[in-house]
């Protein structure tokens, strides 16, 4: 669904400084780009963009998560990133134009604000710190992608899973008296995905973990219970 006017939202500057680009900016420049943002709310399952459609806006969380993926000629889904509140996505059509290079969808249900695409580069010309900050974005998603193809290239499946849930863990785990529970909304079938394999691998290697005191499963929910040993797993 290519970017449109949504909703205007006159609380959106307190959604604005939990964004990395826009903290820290003073007030004079988040009110220049609150005039800008736009909001819209997107179901469970509702795709937000398609690849291949014109890259119009650069969207960002404010609540809910976001998968980012690539799909084959057989229609099997390559997840490239899933993000949460807070969170920059399809940042890579800035200032270069052209369409977006992978889908984005709804994990579950999400409100994102998007500033389109023309309005942010007037932006940027204004404000400095703001260029600064986005091209910082890019360059840690540079870092995630090529970090991505390393483990994929050096990596058996048991360590790619190991990193993957070390990475979720920092991102969207909640220390509690069990251990880290990881709140991601997703499927084994995504998860399988993010790793570069089938689910199968991954429910057998869960299985594994689950065995070696690593994690525990309630029900789909992941809680890592030995974090030590799963970041030996995830440096090894």
């Amino acid at each position: 669904m290519p970017a449109q006017s949504g909703d205007r939202d006159t609380g959106v500057e307190e959604a604005l400084k939990k964004v990395y680009i826009f903290s820290g900016l003073s007030d004079g420049d988040l009110a220049k780009i609150r005039g800008l943002v736009n909001t819209r709310h997107y179901k469970k399952g509702t795709v937000i963009f398609f690849e291949g459609e014109p890259g119009e806006a650069v969207y960002f969380i404010k609540s809910g998560k976001v998968k980012v993926y690539k799909s084959d000629d057989e229609g099997r889904e390559y997840i490239l990133h899933i993000f949460g509140e807070g969170d920059v996505f399809a940042e890579a059509v800035l200032l270069g134009g052209g369409p977006y290079p992978a889908t984005a969808e709804a994990v579950e249900d999400t409100t994102v604000a998007f500033i389109k695409n023309e309005d942010l580069e007037r932006l940027i010309g204004q404000t400095p710190d703001l260029a600064l900050r986005i091209i910082k974005v890019m360059a840690s998603r540079l870092r995630d992608s090529q970090d991505k193809i390393k483990d994929l290239a050096l990596k058996d499946t048991y360590d790619r899973t190991a990193c993957l849930l070390h990475r979720i863990s920092i991102n969207y785990g909640q220390r509690t008296s069990r251990g880290i529970e990881i709140d991601l909304p997703v499927t084994r079938q995504e998860l399988a995905a993010l790793v570069g394999t089938s689910r199968e691998t991954v429910t057998r290697i869960l299985g594994q973990m689950k065995k070696q005191g690593i994690i525990d499963i309630d029900r789909q929910k992941i809680i890592v219970i030995n974090e030590k040993m799963l970041m030996r797993c995830a440096r090894e």
